[in-house]
């Protein structure tokens, strides 16, 4: 597959019941032979995507030192700014060319879940930030809960199999800005190859050139949306979960050529991951002869922290 496939999200949300069946076994088949769809009809207005671009470009405009209050220590990055350089990709030493904020999750109805997560950060110096970075954390997940419902089927579970486990689930909204090269950089990309460690990343601003996905002849292929698109791919929970049916493709993001080092790039995933105490042991519907389990059975709680760990971002 030299291109990602570009799938609607409407006819499975309001479809016919042949538009929503089509929709299942169109994403299903990409994400078992490429694991990137384009998604469209999703939940997020024109309105709200620009008011969220403009607010993540004026907290990123911010000075160093105003910004770096909100880096807050001993969470492992969970929350408010990562500054640059910080995180590699597994097994790269060079720090990536990329600064970023981190949302997570708004906990409804669960005092002990609450607890768990380290709270939201509040940034003073932009009345409009936290709100417009609420409402698209919402409206992201509520359109990764339909592709889930969509996946669900294709693997022959029960339509809302995921609903409980993604609800008050470990999920990040990550505005990430890749800021003008100033200089050769020696061995640093914008973001190194690498595969997610959730269960699905929703991807907005994958507009221009830059994110490349490798397919499974090791060839590297741009993934480039429409504007009116997201760019959503497996992660490793979901690939470990289905025994690699559902395939976590490698991707990175490429240094632009000379002439735009110059400019910044903006992207923002969300990163949907389910609550820490869901099973990821192989699915018995992803085991057959041909394909023996081939993971350990673990819990997404001990399978983020391992991977935290090597990031970089948490000490064992």
């Amino acid at each position: 597959m030299n291109s990602i496939p570009s799938v609607n999200l409407k006819d499975f949300v309001s479809g016919t019941p042949e538009q929503k069946q089509q929709f299942v076994d169109a994403i299903g088949k990409a994400y078992q032979e490429i694991g990137f769809v384009a998604l469209k009809g999703h939940f997020l207005d024109d309105a709200l995507v620009e008011k969220l671009y403009r607010e993540v470009k004026n907290f990123f405009n911010l000075p160093l030192e105003v910004k770096q209050k909100y880096e807050i220590p001993g969470i492992g990055g969970q929350r408010g700014y990562v500054s640059f350089g910080k995180e590699s990709a597994k097994g790269k030493k060079e720090g990536d060319l990329k600064e970023f904020w981190h949302f997570g999750q708004y906990v409804e109805d669960n005092p002990e879940l609450k607890k768990e997560y380290p709270d939201n950060v509040h940034v003073e110096e932009l009345p409009e930030f936290n709100a417009v970075g609420k409402a698209a954390y919402k409206m992201l997940e509520k359109t990764a809960k339909y592709v889930l419902r969509a996946l669900a089927l294709h693997l022959d579970l029960e339509e809302t199999y995921f609903d409980d486990f993604i609800h008050n689930g470990n999920s990040i909204l990550r505005p990430i800005h890749y800021p003008p090269i100033t200089e050769e950089p020696k061995e640093a990309v914008r973001a190194a190859a690498h595969g997610d460690i959730n269960l699905i990343t929703l991807l907005m601003g994958a507009h221009g050139r830059g994110l490349q996905v490798q397919n499974h002849k090791g060839e590297w292929i741009d993934a480039i949306a429409q504007p009116d698109e997201l760019m959503i791919n497996v992660g490793d929970m979901l690939s470990r979960h289905t025994n690699n049916k559902l395939k976590s493709t490698i991707h990175r993001v490429i240094n632009p050529p000379k002439e735009l080092w110059g400019t910044s790039r903006y992207s923002i995933p969300f990163f949907m991951h389910p609550i820490s105490s869901m099973k990821l042991d192989v699915l018995e519907s992803c085991i057959d002869e041909a394909n023996p389990k081939a993971f350990e059975d673990i819990t997404a709680g001990e399978f983020l922290k391992e991977r935290l760990v090597e990031l970089g971002l948490i000490k064992k």
